[in-house]
């Protein structure tokens, strides 16, 4: 089965709806059985409709989806509900099933309002067979620190209102070590591949300074933690680390000089 860009809206919105109807649901004070499983339902009929979508539309495009940024992003919106549903039914944290929802639905949104142009072209240094996991791998990392990033607004909140929350500290504890782990994966593959591409493993290419700087700024946090600090320092940390995050993944194409840079491939 191929699907090309154009029928994405038809699978993109019955998708969102079913991610932003079952957080909602989640959410409920009164839950029914019934409800719980409804939640499950509509959780999983998203993610099956999203993933097929991915699915067909490599097809059609005779290559992996994850060359442009609107393809990126769809692959983001898909990891990201789905961290955070996993970690709904791992942790109990209806909010957070609700917060991922509404995120997804916004990357989903930016593609249908503004789609990328898809073509089949695949330049030389992408046509390795450690393209698909490289990016797949960061996307997945991307994901799990911007539900730790949503939980850690939640946190700030809570704290402002009643005090302290360990328990959610602990959990966002959790999604960044776990986090890290795919980033670091994913930097290290990313640089066998540039040996591979390029004749070196690091050129400090604008991409790559700002990975760096994204991946010290996350080590930062982790250092906090590991003395024990739990105030709102190193919440303010996740969330500039998280900003560094974005700035890498869209803010280079912006700035980076298309002659220096070899992240550039439009």
């Amino acid at each position: 089965m191929s699907l090309s860009w154009n029928e994405f809206p038809f699978i993109a919105l019955p998708a969102t709806l079913c991610w932003l109807t079952a957080g909602l649901l989640a959410c409920r004070r009164a839950r029914s059985p019934q409800s719980v499983y409804a939640v499950d339902a509509l959780s999983l009929v998203g993610i099956i409709l999203f993933t097929t979508f991915i699915a067909a539309f490599w097809n059609a495009l005779s290559r992996p989806p994850l060359r442009t940024m609107g393809e990126t992003r769809l692959w983001y919106a898909l990891f990201l509900f789905l961290a955070g549903y996993i970690t709904y039914r791992r942790w109990n944290y209806p909010w957070l099933l609700l917060l991922s929802a509404i995120a997804a639905a916004a990357f989903t949104g930016v593609n249908l309002l503004k789609p990328e142009i898809h073509s089949i072209a695949m330049k030389p240094a992408l046509q390795s067979f450690l393209f698909i996991p490289h990016v797949i791998i960061y996307i997945i990392a991307y994901a799990l620190f911007g539900v730790a990033t949503l939980a850690a607004c939640v946190l700030l909140v809570r704290r402002r209102q009643n005090g302290n929350n360990h328990e959610l500290l602990s959990f966002i504890d959790n999604l960044i070590h776990i986090g890290f782990g795919f980033l670091a994966f994913g930097l290290l593959l990313g640089a066998v591949w540039a040996k591979e591409a390029w004749g070196h493993y690091w050129a400090w290419d604008p991409k790559e300074t700002i990975a760096f700087i994204t991946g010290a700024a996350y080590l930062v946090y982790i250092h906090l933690r590991h003395q024990g600090r739990e105030d709102n320092t190193i919440i303010w940390t996740l969330l500039v680390a998280f900003l560094l995050l974005l700035l890498g993944w869209f803010g280079t194409t912006l700035f980076a000089d298309a002659d220096r840079s070899v992240h550039l491939y439009y």
